[in-house]
C-alpha cells in the first residue's frame, strides 16, 4: 500500500454524498444531525482537496458539477459496501430496528409493539417514529431493518413485505357541520379544508377519485404537520 497516499476526510465524503443525493445542505444536515453551515464547510474542505467545484447555485436550486458527477457514483459505491460490512457484524445483535410514521406509531404499533416485546424478550425493539412527507426508507443509507410505510406495494425485489391494512381516504367534518344538510359542491367550494401535510395531498387524492379537482380551490385553509 502507497503510505504516501493521502484520501479525503471521511466525514467531508459523507457529507457531499448526502448533500448530492438530497440536493440540500439544509437537508443532508438533518439526515446526518449536523448544522448546515458544518455541511457547508465539509464540501469546501473537499473542494479544497480536489482544487474543483463540487456544486452550483442555480436560484434556489443546487446542481453538481461535472467533476462531483464522476466523483459520486464511486463514493456511493463505497458507502454501500461500508454499511454492508457494519450490517453483517451486527446481523446477530438480536435487536430489531424500526422506522414508522408518527401517526400510525401512537394511534396503532406502539400497543402491538408491547404485546411484541411480552412475546420476544430475548429481541430488544429500537422504533424511530419519524414524520414523513412521503411514506418511504432507504435501506442502504438509513440504519433500519424494516419499516411501516404507506404505499402501493411497489417495493424493489430485494424487499420482503406484507400487507398490514387498507387505508380509506375519506373526509370528515365536526357533527355539527354534518348536521346542517347535504355537502354538496357548492358548500365543498366554499368550506375551509383542513391539511395535515403541507402539499395537500390527502385533499388532492380525494378531489382526483372524485372528479373534482378542477372545481375545489385547494388554496387556503389550514395546513397541520401531523393527524393528532
Amino acid at each position: 500500500m502507497d503510505k504516501n497516499r493521502r484520501l479525503a476526510p471521511l466525514y467531508a465524503l459523507r457529507a457531499f454524498e448526502a448533500a448530492a443525493r438530497h440536493s440540500s445542505f439544509t437537508r443532508a444536515a438533518e439526515e446526518l444531525a449536523i448544522t448546515q453551515s458544518a455541511v457547508s464547510r465539509h464540501v469546501r474542505t473537499l473542494e479544497e482537496h480536489f482544487a474543483c467545484r463540487l456544486f452550483e447555485r442555480r436560484g434556489r436550486s443546487l446542481q453538481l458539477t461535472e467533476p462531483a458527477r464522476m466523483l459520486l457514483p464511486g463514493l456511493r459505491e463505497g458507502f454501500d459496501a461500508l454499511e454492508r460490512a457494519c450490517t453483517s457484524l451486527r446481523a446477530d445483535d438480536a435487536i430489531l430496528r424500526l422506522k414508522a410514521p408518527s401517526t400510525l406509531t401512537m394511534r396503532w404499533l406502539l400497543a402491538r409493539l408491547s404485546r411484541f416485546r411480552l412475546q420476544n424478550r430475548d429481541i430488544e425493539v429500537q422504533l424511530t417514529s419519524a414524520w414523513m412527507d412521503v411514506d418511504k426508507v432507504d435501506f442502504l443509507h438509513e440504519p433500519f431493518d424494516c419499516a411501516v410505510l404507506l404505499s402501493n406495494g411497489g417495493f424493489t425485489e430485494e424487499w420482503g413485505s406484507v400487507l398490514l391494512f387498507d387505508e380509506w381516504l375519506i373526509p370528515v367534518c365536526a357533527p355539527e357541520a354534518a348536521a346542517d344538510g347535504p355537502w354538496d359542491l357548492a358548500r365543498l367550494q366554499g368550506a375551509e379544508l383542513l391539511h395535515p401535510t403541507p402539499d395537500r395531498r390527502d385533499w388532492r387524492q380525494w378531489l382526483q377519485a372524485m372528479g373534482l379537482a378542477e372545481q375545489v380551490p385547494l388554496k387556503g385553509g389550514q395546513v397541520f404537520d401531523t393527524l393528532e
